[in-house]
């Protein structure tokens, strides 16, 4: 118990140095916070973005709404009219009686019991104990792979890195199941007899016979004279204006990909998908160049998404894994 006590204090530390050196942040993104949530193997970024526009189009009221009134004649039309020539009635019929064979179980003899001895089971378990429990702390990094802006003062990351935990293993006999008595069934026998029966016993039934109808052709009113009001729609113009789309600045942290993940394959899975997004990076090199980052931050502007770093939600977009 003394030894746990001690790795716990000793785990406790290391995080709380990790914290403490982090929160040396100047006034250009730094800040004494850090990135929420802390996962093992996991890293984030806070990066800078510039204002973005966007031109709007926008309708203006030309000519205004109006209205006229406009009339329309009665008009006739020829209709078919159905009428009954002869009432409905009805007629009793007689429904004979149904028979079936049915089966049945006689019993010959009832079912009984016997009891049966069952010893006990042991068995050898092997566990795993805990000497040490899992710990972590955060590693800061100035300079970061996943980071698009070439100015180290543009991007801040901190990962969250794993210290396992230590077990030990030992071996004892457990009993498994202890000795105990069952009861056997034994079942009952029977035999099968076989007989005649009434299904469904004689009965009447009510027949309805149904109306007679004609169809008969007659003149009649399919709109009265009648007076409506149109509208005259409104006119409308479009007009085109500039406005800020999102404000500049530093972003809060986002998950990015940590710089052991940024290789060739990744980024020309990037570049590929960015091409069939509609979005030219260049030549699909593996290389993080200058048409590759300004394609994925067009992509990441137009989708709402957050900018200027390789992130997870930017490759999850990209149908990235």
């Amino acid at each position: 118990m003394k030894q746990n006590n001690y790795f716990k204090t000793a785990a406790f530390a290391l995080s709380f140095l990790s914290v403490s050196a982090f929160a040396q942040f100047d006034g250009t993104g730094y800040s004494d916070d850090l990135p929420p949530n802390p996962e093992f193997g996991k890293c984030y970024a806070k990066c800078k973005t510039p204002d973005v526009y966007e031109t709007v189009s926008e309708r203006v009221l030309v000519q205004e709404e109006g209205t006229r009134v406009i009339t329309e004649p009665e008009r006739f039309e020829t209709a078919d009219e159905t009428v009954m020539v002869k009432e409905p009635s009805q007629r009793i019929e007689v429904v004979p009686a149904e028979y079936e064979t049915v089966t049945e179980q006689v019993l010959v003899k009832p079912a009984s019991k016997k009891v049966v001895d069952i010893p006990a089971k042991y068995e050898t378990v092997t566990e795993k104990l805990l000497v040490r429990p899992e710990s972590g702390q955060w590693v800061k990094k100035r300079v970061s792979a996943s980071c698009l802006s070439a100015n180290p003062e543009d991007c801040f990351v901190q990962c969250y890195e794993k210290i396992p935990a230590e077990y030990k293993t030992v071996t004892r006999r457990v009993l498994v199941t202890p000795a105990t008595t069952q009861e056997t069934e034994i079942p009952a026998e029977y035999t099968t007899v076989t007989r005649k029966v009434i299904k469904t016993p004689a009965t009447t039934r009510v027949v309805e016979i149904p109306a007679e109808y004609k169809t008969i052709k007659k003149k009649v009113l399919a709109n009265p004279s009648q007076t409506r009001t149109e509208i005259i729609p409104a006119e409308y113009k479009d007009i085109n204006k500039r406005v800020l789309v999102r404000a500049g600045g530093f972003t809060g942290w986002e998950e990015i990909l940590c710089d052991a993940n940024v290789n060739y394959n990744k980024i020309s899975t990037v570049q590929r998908a960015l091409k069939e997004k509609g979005y030219d990076p260049g030549p699909i090199d593996g290389v993080m160049g200058s048409l590759t980052k300004a394609a994925l931050e067009k992509y990441q502007a137009d989708n709402g998404l957050p900018v200027g770093n390789l992130n997870i939600k930017t490759l999850e977009s990209l149908g990235i894994n």
